[in-house]
């Protein structure tokens, strides 16, 4: 042997590249094991960049919290809460079949991955389809951020020539009708592979649907809300109006000099209107104490505007986490059809698993800071 073909030999032997090199092995790893903490290592520390990009969202709610409550409270009776916890309900079972996925790659249960994978997915686009349905009512209606922001309380149901709601279902409709025609072509071309993977995919497709539907049932919470809101609206209008009213037939009958009657009950409401600003008058003695507040209406585009915009960034949000999560998923559900995890070599589903918990852990505390807590 000559002494490039040993300093060759030798130096392939340093690097652990032998025939018993297994195909998962990165080459710059010596072991499984060594492999698996690094990516395990790698994805704590994105984690941990994701949990600091969420913070700056929850510090500008606390913030907006403490310095305007009111409008946190009149703002948040137009979430609908049965929406929040039937998603909050099937993220906590994503996370549970998406654990059960990590414990079936590890003991090489193919089709057992293969099935929690799926499950997963179909969890994810319930929760999408609840939310389309969340989005496109409030959109509707004028909840929209600060500068879109056009919600009249005396009409809280507009005619709109847009629908929204169809315009959200467009790319799932194009999504499913795409994975049907995939599993069409599988069976008539009666490739196993493909098959195996277009028929979960085409189940959780179709789940966006069902969560559309799911939707609908419960939003009816919401239009209630809406009847209510108008209703109120007019009672105040009306309310008004008698009392502009009554404060017109006073000063007429002010005006007869022999009503001397009508001319103090007039007198004493301007001076109480006068002294109003500065202190209250109680059974003819002034008493000390400044108004602190006043009722004001909070359904404006600053005041309420400024809450929906930090609604939709942290739902949006997460509901972009949902989508890229969703991704990794079918990702992984490919490679368990293929049957590339075994007990020695599970790291990518353990890597996604760890993603898909913070994000249904981040939708945990989403849930009672925007839709319970008033």
């Amino acid at each position: 042997m000559s002494t490039i073909e040993a300093a060759a030999e030798n130096a392939h032997d340093d690097h652990g590249h032998d025939h018993d090199h297994p195909s998962f092995l990165a080459h710059h790893f010596d072991t499984p094991e060594q492999q698996f903490d690094s990516g395990k290592l790698g994805i704590w520390l994105f984690l941990v960049t994701e949990i600091l990009f969420f913070s700056g969202m929850f510090c500008a709610y606390a913030i907006f919290r403490m310095l305007r409550p009111d409008v946190f409270e009149g703002c948040s009776q137009f979430l609908n809460t049965k929406l929040g916890a039937i998603n909050t309900g099937v993220l906590l079972f994503s996370s549970l079949t998406m654990a059960w996925s990590v414990r079936c790659s590890q003991v090489q249960q193919n089709r057992g991955l293969v099935g929690m994978l799926a499950a997963t997915i179909c969890c994810a686009m319930i929760f999408l389809g609840v939310k389309a349905i969340e989005y496109s009512h409030k959109w509707e209606m004028g909840l929209l951020p600060a500068g879109l922001y056009f919600y009249d309380p005396a009409n809280p149901h507009p005619e709109s020539h847009t629908n929204y709601l169809f315009y959200i279902c467009l790319p799932f409709m194009i999504l499913l009708g795409g994975v049907v025609a995939w599993l069409i072509a599988s069976l008539v071309t009666r490739n196993t592979f493909h098959l195996k993977c277009a028929m979960p995919l085409s189940v959780a497709a179709a789940c966006f649907f069902v969560g559309i539907g799911l939707g609908m049932v419960l939003e009816s919470g919401d239009s209630e809300h809406g009847s209510e809101v108008a209703a109120t609206a007019e009672l105040e209008t009306e309310i008004s109006l008698i009392a502009n009213s009554d404060d017109i037939a006073l000063e007429r009958l002010a005006g007869d000099a022999a009503n001397s009657g009508a001319k103090s009950e007039l007198n004493a409401r301007m001076q109480q209107l006068e002294t109003a600003g500065s202190s209250i008058v109680q059974d003819g003695e002034e008493i000390s104490g400044a108004i602190v507040s006043v009722e004001e209406n909070v359904m404006t585009q600053r005041k309420a505007g400024v809450f929906f915009s930090i609604y939709y960034c942290m739902t949006g949000v997460h509901a972009i986490h949902i989508l890229v999560g969703i991704g990794f998923l079918v990702w992984l559900l490919i490679r368990a059809v293929r049957e590339d995890f075994n007990p020695q070599y599970f790291g990518p589903v353990d890597y996604v698993g760890l993603y898909w918990h913070l994000v249904d852990l981040i939708w945990i505390y989403l849930f009672p800071l925007l839709y319970l807590i008033r």
